[in-house]
C-alpha cells in the first residue's frame, strides 16, 4: 500500500505535548531484545536531534517573530520525542556498549543506504564511509573486551561482524579532501535528499556522541581511541553534510527534514518487532505528520512554492535494518585501498594525504593501531566475529 503522508493528517498540533508520565518511558532490555531495535533507536535519535539542532538554526537567521513562535511550537514537541526515544535506551548499558551500538548503525544503515541509492556518485560516497565505520566497530569491540572483558557479540548478535575494515589510521585526510560534490537540488532523486539527510544525521548524532563521552573514561587508552575515532567523525559529517544542496532554501530543508522524520518512523513502524516500540513510532509518526503539514505551510507563504514540487509523490520502501554482510564483504575485497582527493576517490596516498598523515601520527602508533597491540598483550590475539569466513582481503587475514 502506498502511503504519501502529504494526504494524511495526523494529531493536531496542540494535542501533542505529553506530560511527564507519558514520556517516563520503559527502556529496552538490552539482553533480550533484537539488536535492530536498539539501532532504530539510536537511528531515530540522531534524526530528532538533526531536527532540533535545523529549527534553532532556522530561528536564528530570522527576524519575522511569528516564523519563530510557530519553529518553536513544533520544536518543543520535537524535544518530547527525542527524549522518550533516547530515553528507551537502558541506562544499564555501559558507555562502551552503547558505542557499539552506534557504530553497528552506521554499518548496517550506512551499507543498507549505499545499496539502495540511485545515484552513482552519492553511492561511493557511502560505500567509502562504511568501510571506515566497520573499523570503528572492531577497534571498539577489542577495546570492549579489555576493559568489560565481554564480547561485542553479545550486542550485534552475529548479525554484523566484527573484523578489520579500511585501517583507522588511514582515514585522517586533508580537511578539504573531505568535501564532496553536492547534489542537484531540481534534478536529484528525492530519495537521495532523504538519504543524505538521514546519513548525516546520524553521523553528526555520533561525533557529538564521542565529543562527549570521550573524556569520561579514565583507561589512557580508551581516551585516547575515543579521541581518535571523534576526529574522524567530524571527518564523516563534513563527508555527508557537502552532498547536501546548499542551494536549497530554508523552506525545502524544512519540509525535507519533515518528510524524512515521517518516513523514518513509517518504516521503522512496519518493521518494529518490540510492541511497545512499536507504539511509540506509531505516535510519533501520526505527531510528525502535522510537522510536516505546518513545514509545507511556511514553504508555501514564505517561498511561494508547492512542497509537493520538491517532495516524493509517496513514500518510498521502507528504509530496512538487515545484516549486509556479502555487501560490505564485496566492498572490502574491493574498495579498502581508497582516499579522497578533492572531491574524488583515487588508490595512491598522494601528496596532501601523506602530509596530513606526518603531521597527525608523527613517529607514534595512533591510538587505533594502540588498542590492538595492547588488547594483542593482554590476551594474545584479537577479537573477531567473522561468521562468513575469513576475512575477503588476505592482507588483513588473523596472523
Amino acid at each position: 500500500m502506498t502511503f504519501n503522508p502529504l494526504e494524511q493528517r495526523g494529531i493536531p498540533l496542540d494535542r501533542q505535548v505529553r506530560s511527564w508520565r507519558e514520556l517516563d518511558v520503559a527502556p529496552i532490555d538490552p539482553d533480550h531484545c533484537d539488536p535492530y531495535t536498539r539501532c532504530r533507536i539510536i537511528t531515530m535519535n540522531g534524526i530528532e536531534v538533526e531536527a532540533i539542532l535545523f529549527s534553532h538554526q532556522l530561528a536564528r537567521h530570522t527576524a519575522d517573530p511569528e516564523i519563530k513562535r510557530q519553529l518553536a511550537r513544533v520544536r518543543y514537541v520535537e524535544a518530547q520525542q527525542q527524549k522518550v526515544v533516547n530515553w528507551l535506551l537502558p541506562g544499564v548499558s555501559s558507555v562502551l556498549e552503547t558505542t557499539i551500538a552506534y557504530e553497528q548503525v552506521a554499518v548496517d544503515l550506512t551499507a543498507w543506504v549505499a545499496r539502495m541509492e540511485p545515484d552513482p556518485y552519492l553511492k561511493q560516497a557511502y560505500q567509502f564511509g562504511v568501510l571506515e565505520d566497520f573499523d570503528h566497530l572492531y577497534r571498539y569491540a577489542n577495546l570492549y573486551e579489555m576493559i568489560e572483558h565481554r564480547k561485542a557479540e553479545s550486542i550485534v548478535d552475529g548479525l554484523t561482524e566484527v573484523m578489520p575494515g579500511r585501517p583507522t589510521r588511514f582515514h585522517h585526510r586533508d580537511p578539504v579532501d573531505n568535501v564532496r560534490d553536492p547534489y542537484a537540488k531540481d534534478a536529484t532523486n528525492p530519495l537521495s535528499k532523504l538519504h543524505a539527510l538521514t546519513i548525516m544525521s546520524a553521523e553528526q548524532q555520533t561525533m557529538n556522541f564521542y565529543m562527549n563521552t570521550g573524556p569520561t573514561y579514565m583507561e589512557p587508552i580508551a581516551r585516547r581511541l575515543y579521541q581518535e575515532i571523534g576526529l574522524i567523525e567530524e571527518e564523516h559529517v563534513t563527508h555527508y553534510e557537502s552532498l547536501v544542496d546548499p542551494g536549497e532554501t530554508w523552506w525545502e530543508q524544512l519540509v525535507n527534514h519533515e518528510y524524512n522524520e515521517c518516513y523514518l518512523y513509517y518504516s521503522f513502524m512496519e518493521q518494529e518487532s518490540d510492541p511497545k516500540v512499536r507504539a511509540i513510532w506509531e505516535l510519533h509518526l501520526n505527531m510528525e505528520l502535522e510537522h510536516l503539514h505546518a513545514a509545507c505551510d511556511l514553504m508555501r507563504r514564505h517561498d511561494g512554492r508547492d512542497p509537493a514540487e520538491v517532495l516524493a509523490p509517496e513514500l518510498p520502501n521502507v528504509l530496512t535494518f538487515e545484516p549486509n554482510k556479502a555487501y560490505v564483504r564485496e566492498l572490502l575485497a574491493t574498495q579498502i585501498d581508497l582516499t579522497t582527493l578533492g572531491a574524488g576517490y583515487v588508490r595512491e596516498a598522494h601528496e596532501r594525504f601523506e602530509a596530513m598523515q606526518a603531521r597527525l601520527h608523527g613517529d607514534e602508533a595512533p591510538p587505533s593501531d594502540q588498542v590492538m597491540a595492547d588488547h594483542q598483550d593482554m590476551f594474545g590475539r584479537e577479537y573477531r566475529l567473522e561468521t562468513e569466513g575469513e576475512h575477503p582481503d588476505p592482507a588483513l587475514r588473523e596472523k
